[in-house]
């Protein structure tokens, strides 16, 4: 059997951090073994650079790849046969696709062990507002995303909801101009404490994520928001004994990307409840075991139920 080759995947527009990532993993935490051969490709020119002397001190070598149709599995096969690596790092432009990479072939051992993206949290709102479908794509795939030059008014909760949309593994990371991390607790839109907890359309998609990556949170608060019904069928059509779910359609990247946000909900008249109508929910949140979460989730139990109007946009969204 071929030796395993780690490979580690930086993804992030101009500027964002990654050169700078690279060299502290490297050089600060002693990454690399001794006597290890690693392979350095990178395929962006940004302001910071690479020390070739200091990267060769720990067994480094440097080489670019400087056309996205260069970024080939032979050009790849050619470099691993030529600097035969024992580690390879891969400092990805942030303007080609990052989609294709993991759908591509790999020289043979070759494995993407871990995908790491950089943002600057000065700029992602913007990059939001007009690169949406570009930004995402390479947070689609990271296992970490590392919000750098954060500050006190950086949006922490409005940030971890956009990347949970489209990426739920993601392990988020917020830092500092100065490097250290922000471990601060983030700030939510809407009073933890009130009862109900009043859920407008604009804070849904923030309150839907954090309740679901934090519903221990929640449980045995009581919730209040509008929602669109949905119906779930089990065998030969019938709807689900008891279980309705209430939720709204998201916009992720584009029109084209919506995806409905719901929690199981349980009721013994959710017979009663019409598929797809508006509802005004007051809902009690419990943090419970559901075979639809495959372990526990939140559970909603509503408390009171009445018709609402249809909103004038049916669409919620991470911002």
């Amino acid at each position: 059997m071929a030796t395993e080759i780690p490979v580690y995947f930086f993804s992030g527009f101009m500027d964002s951090g990654k050169t700078s990532l690279i060299r502290e993993t490297l050089f600060e935490n002693n990454f690399t073994e001794n006597g290890s051969r690693l392979l350095l490709i990178a395929c962006e020119d940004g302001d910071e650079e690479y020390d070739e002397a200091k990267l060769a001190s720990i067994g480094g070598e440097l080489v670019w790849i400087e056309k996205e149709e260069d970024f080939t599995y032979e050009k790849l096969v050619e470099l691993n046969a030529q600097y035969r690596p024992d580690l390879v790092f891969i400092e990805y432009n942030g303007t080609w696709e990052t989609g294709p990479v993991y759908e591509m072939r790999l020289p043979v051992g070759w494995i993407i062990v871990q995908s790491l993206a950089t943002v600057d949290a000065g700029t992602f709102e913007m990059y939001q507002l007009n690169m949406r479908a570009m930004i995402m794509e390479q947070l689609f795939h990271a296992d970490v995303v590392i919000f750098n030059r954060c500050d006190d008014k950086t949006p922490k909760t409005k940030f971890r909801a956009a990347v949970k949309a489209v990426n739920r593994k993601a392990q988020l990371v917020y830092e500092r101009a100065d490097g250290s991390v922000d471990e601060a607790e983030e700030a939510l839109p809407f009073d933890l404490n009130a009862d109900p907890l009043e859920i407008t359309d604009a804070d849904y998609a923030l309150w839907f994520m954090d309740c679901m990556d934090h519903p221990d949170k929640y449980d045995g608060k009581r919730v209040h928001f509008t929602a669109l019904v949905y119906n779930p069928q089990e065998g030969e059509g019938r709807n689900r004994r008891n279980v309705f779910v209430p939720g709204r359609f998201a916009m992720t990247c584009c029109i084209e990307d919506v995806q409905f946000l719901g929690m199981k909900a349980k009721y013994d008249k959710a017979y009663e409840i019409q598929h797809k109508s508006w509802i005004d929910l007051t809902a009690e949140i419990r943090y419970e075991f559901a075979k639809e979460y495959s372990g526990k989730g939140p559970v909603l139990y509503p408390v009171l139920i009445k018709s609402a109007d249809r909103p004038e946009d049916e669409l919620v969204y991470f911002s």
